[in-house]
């Protein structure tokens, strides 16, 4: 098939969200002599959604929103990570195209699962994949000092975004399912200075995948491996390199009701959600203008989090907060905020006490207040840069600021989503004692909403 003509696609049910469409426009983008026919399209009834018409004037509006979003987030300095993207690139988006070209088969009624009630949870087996689920990711930050006390951080997360339920060939190995991403940084406070790379594939013969009895994740070499209650994490990109070993001090903490975290009011609008909020942390890092590899320990903190409906069209995006003190206490805070400026009530927190016991916070019992903001170069994204939070009932009133104040990922290997996720220290009070305060924090929606992608 020759690419100097349009080529005619239809966009059936399954492949018309966000996430697919931001795929197909950064086709377009790429390859100008690839162009999209506008048609109609009645699907058939699947997945109990029933009949919808994608028009002519909706499919060309949904296309160019896309191309907006992608063009309106292309930084002026190209990331490292992007430098080798291209043809990894090019391989996802075929995949997506097969995918949109030849659809997988009807399941009937079945549909995607959704977080609706508390979960009886069972590990090993629930440190592994979901896959009745659309979204899940696996989720590793962490605070690092070396043997001369300079201070690191380092995010690994691995994503699995469904485009199926049941891939149209299940015998075959490049019969597409599901889509994989990692995000890999590591911020240095000695040298001021923030890397990122990213992977992306599909499971194909043993190049990313999630095992479902334990957790065992891969994405292109990049790893996370729990064996024997510990966790060995595996990560390099150029002069970026991360090898750790993570072993809990406390047990597993659920969020919300057991395990269930509200996102919104609806049915569905939750997901499953647990941590790991203090692993001891030991290993070695490599960053780039380091000589060769230095040996590290701190602490780690790590989220498993899956679900199929948590961020409706209605909200901007979030504001997460994974904090330890120095008491021995942790704190995990989340703030969605609404395209209309105001903060979702299902919002809330989790307070894990030295023993490792928790208690959920409601959001009307958190205070959190923006004391600072930071603009980057690459998006303009205006970010909060430095918070005060105080949750009077626990006697908590911290104040926390970025290790460096650019650690914002701009990812482009396939969904053009930007970010800022990065080492945070503070100090402050705690039941009336001083306390020192480190850990990671997550803030996104301000380079670009991300409602209905997830």
């Amino acid at each position: 098939m020759s690419l100097l003509r349009p080529l005619k696609i239809t966009i059936p049910p399954h492949a018309g969200d966000v996430l697919t469409l931001h795929l197909l426009a950064s086709l377009q983008r790429r390859n100008p002599r690839f162009a999209l026919e506008q048609t109609s399209l009645r699907p058939p009834r699947c997945g109990g959604r029933g009949p919808r018409k994608i028009s002519p004037v909706s499919f060309r509006d949904m296309i160019s929103k896309s191309r907006r979003v992608l063009m309106s987030r292309r930084p002026t300095t190209r990331p490292l990570a992007s430098r080798t993207a291209g043809p990894l690139f090019r391989v996802i988006v075929v995949a997506i195209l097969v995918f949109v070209l030849f659809p997988p088969i009807c399941p009937g009624a079945e549909r995607w699962m959704e977080a609706t009630t508390s979960r009886q949870w069972s590990f090993p087996r629930d440190h592994g994949s979901h896959p009745r689920y659309r979204t899940e990711w696996w989720y590793f930050t962490g605070n690092l000092r070396d043997g001369q006390t300079n201070s690191y951080g380092y995010q690994l997360t691995f994503f699995r975004y469904g485009l199926a339920i049941k891939p149209r060939l299940p015998a075959n190995a490049w019969s597409i399912r599901d889509i994989y991403f990692a995000h890999f940084a590591l911020t240095d406070g000695a040298r001021n200075a923030f890397h990122h790379a990213e992977r992306v594939s599909r499971a194909g013969p043993g190049l990313a995948g999630a095992q479902q009895t334990h957790m065992d994740v891969r994405v292109l070499g990049w790893s996370a491996v729990m064996e024997g209650g510990r966790i060995d994490l595996r990560a390099s990109h150029q002069a970026m390199a991360l090898a750790l070993r993570l072993t809990p001090a406390k047990p597993a903490v659920f969020h919300g009701e057991r395990g269930l975290s509200r996102k919104g009011p609806g049915p569905g609008e939750a997901s499953y959600y647990y941590s790991f909020t203090d692993l001891r942390t030991e290993g070695t890092i490599g960053i780039p203008g380091m000589t060769a590899p230095a040996a590290v320990e701190g602490r780690s903190w790590f989220d498993q989090e899956f679900g199929s409906n948590q961020m409706t069209k209605d909200k901007a995006g979030w504001d997460w907060f994974a904090l330890r003190l120095s008491d021995g206490r942790d704190l995990m805070v989340y703030s969605l905020r609404k395209k209309d400026g105001t903060v979702e009530a299902e919002s809330s927190g989790t307070l894990v006490e030295p023993d490792g016991t928790s208690r959920r916070l409601p959001h009307s019992r958190i205070e959190t207040t923006v004391l600072s903001h930071w603009i980057s170069e690459k998006s303009a994204g205006r970010y909060p840069a430095a918070w005060r939070i105080r949750i009077p009932g626990a006697g908590i009133d911290v104040t926390v600021n970025p290790l460096v104040a650019g650690q914002e990922l701009v990812t482009r290997a396939a969904a053009p989503i930007t970010y800022w996720e990065g080492a945070v220290k503070g100090r402050g009070v705690s039941q009336g004692k001083e306390v020192t305060v480190e850990g990671y924090v997550e803030l996104t929606g301000y380079a670009g909403a991300l409602g209905g992608i997830f």
